[in-house]
């Protein structure tokens, strides 16, 4: 049973409690899932099974597509709504179109944010919000995240009101804090603001169209069909560059032997795919010390 399960995570479970269900649905323990959903936000969230659970640092290098809800005027200690209110801040004036989209556009490209106290982040071996729990605030690792594109979706050509909510669309790299990046819109806006709801809407090259509930997943279960809820190893590394190989060489492969790197592939620095028959083998990258050669960082010896 190998192979990724494109899940539509439901509001209410955490990332792992999707893994633990699935887990119990197939009777199997290699499970793992591409990137931690908070429980209040549901969209894609793919679900690694078998073999595929070496593919999840690929799958989210290609990065994320979020719809959020931006809530300007109020503040949160978990920079979402669920959190208490730490600051309000009445907008006693109308603010335009024009300013939100300068200031999202003051945001595209590479941009540092610091990860929110109520977080999974590890600091000094436990997670962040295990310290804000205990009431300990912690210097925290800043780190530099790409957003790719970031749109206004509304088409109000002003904003009014005490507090004012606005919905955007954000592709972005993996790491990126939708909550901090509705915190700095209004920071950028000259007010507090928090992430009201968040949807993610694509991951790793998964949209929402080809996602199952976990409803499809127990029918599946339930009739025996497991193989059409799951999209193959091949299908979701599409976007790698591909290397077919035969024969022999392909004996090396699968017993992660150092080969050389394909001519056309010589200028290219990423993970490559290395197929036999359509099947993907193994992931290669160059070699640190070898120039020309390329050593396997994934065999896939059960695909």
């Amino acid at each position: 049973m190998n192979g990724i399960i494109p899940l539509w995570k439901p509001a209410g479970m955490t990332s792992h409690d999707c893994v633990m269900k699935v887990r119990k649905l197939l009777k199997t323990k290699k499970v793992g899932h591409t990137g931690t959903l908070d429980p209040n936000v549901t969209g894609v969230l793919p679900i690694c099974v078998g073999e595929a659970t070496k593919v999840v640092q690929y799958i989210t290098d290609v990065g994320k597509s979020y719809q959020a809800e931006v809530t300007i005027g109020i503040s949160t200690t978990t920079e979402d709504s669920d959190g208490d209110i730490v600051e309000k801040k009445s907008i006693n004036k109308s603010i335009s179109r024009q300013e939100i989209q300068s200031a999202l556009k003051q945001l595209q490209g590479e941009t540092v944010q610091t990860p929110p106290m109520y977080s999974a982040v590890k600091v000094k071996g436990k997670r962040l919000y295990e310290y804000a729990r205990e009431g300990i605030t912690i210097e925290r690792p800043s780190r530099t995240v790409t957003i790719y594109d970031i749109k206004l979706l509304d088409t109000k050509e002003s904003y009014e009101g005490d507090v004012i909510k606005f919905n955007i669309e954000v592709h972005c790299s993996k790491g990126t804090y939708i909550r901090t990046l509705a915190v700095m819109i209004g920071e950028l806006l000259g007010y507090p603001a928090h992430m009201s709801r968040l949807v993610r809407t694509s991951s790793g090259g998964i949209q929402k169209r080809d996602c199952v509930t976990f409803d499809v997943i127990e029918d599946a279960v339930k009739n025996s069909t497991t193989q059409k809820i799951f999209l193959s190893i091949e299908e979701v590394l599409k976007q790698l560059p591909k290397y077919e190989i035969h024969d022999t060489l392909a004996s090396r492969v699968k017993n992660g032997a150092v080969v050389s790197i394909p001519e056309y592939l010589n200028a290219y620095k990423g993970p490559i795919a290395v197929y036999e028959d359509g099947k993907i083998l193994a992931i290669y990258r160059h070699h640190p010390t070898k120039p020309g050669l390329m050593k396997p960082d994934r065999v896939f010896v059960g695909n």
